[in-house]
């Protein structure tokens, strides 16, 4: 990889996060929340997209030494983990209940109570997003900002839903091909806001690195 002045080389498994897993019982089951910070400090509660954890979703964000340093610095991050979704999670079986958004966003007030938060500031992510503001409209006093990232606000199409089989057929046969690349930029950026350029297998967004 070529050196770049403006980037910095982070090993992954080598950043320490400092934290701690708490299982929280809820009225729908059980919620995978990790705690990261001083519970003394600001909450931001994130919550992220479908089929992901906290740590697919916003690893590129908290290994970032200058977001890390900011974030971590001024909050305590709550990480929301859907059921199923937590790292080691094992298979739910078919015989409990499917959650919908609404007890999604229900479970989001409870972890909220479990940890004796009164306001909180939220990230979410796609799905994660649309929980999140589900959640903020029930529940509006309880939150101080909305962070969203590619929200869904309405039922997906049949285009969508094709669309989408297009790309899980892509991801099946060929991997994580160009083409799959810019799709799912484009699921998460608009294309007024995104400018992507290929240095050296990294790619830069406008300010953001991934």
């Amino acid at each position: 990889m070529a050196e770049s002045s403006d980037s910095v080389s982070i090993d992954i498994d080598m950043v320490p996060l400092g934290g701690k897993e708490c299982l929280v019982k809820t009225s729908k089951g059980s919620v995978s929340v990790f705690v990261c910070g001083d519970q003394e400090k600001p909450a931001l509660v994130t919550y992220p997209d479908v089929a992901l954890n906290y740590m697919f979703c916003f690893q590129g964000l908290f290994f970032c030494p200058d977001a890390a340093s900011l974030l971590l610095h001024n909050f305590c991050i709550y990480h929301i983990d859907a059921p199923g979704h937590e790292l080691g999670a094992h298979e739910i079986s078919s015989d409990v209940p499917l959650l919908s958004v609404d007890d999604l966003a229900e479970q989001v007030a409870e972890v909220l109570d479990f940890f004796g938060l009164k306001k909180v500031l939220c990230l979410g992510v796609t799905a994660g997003a649309y929980i999140l503001t589900l959640f903020a409209m029930k529940y509006n006093e309880r939150v101080l900002g909305l962070i969203l990232v590619s929200p869904i606000c309405k039922a997906p199409s049949w285009a969508e839903w094709l669309y989408n089989k297009v790309l899980m057929n892509l991801l099946y046969f060929y991997g994580m091909c160009g083409v799959l690349k810019e799709c799912l930029l484009q699921r998460y950026f608009s294309k007024v806001h995104w400018i992507a350029l290929y240095k050296s297998g990294i790619m830069y967004l406008t300010g953001y690195m991934i």
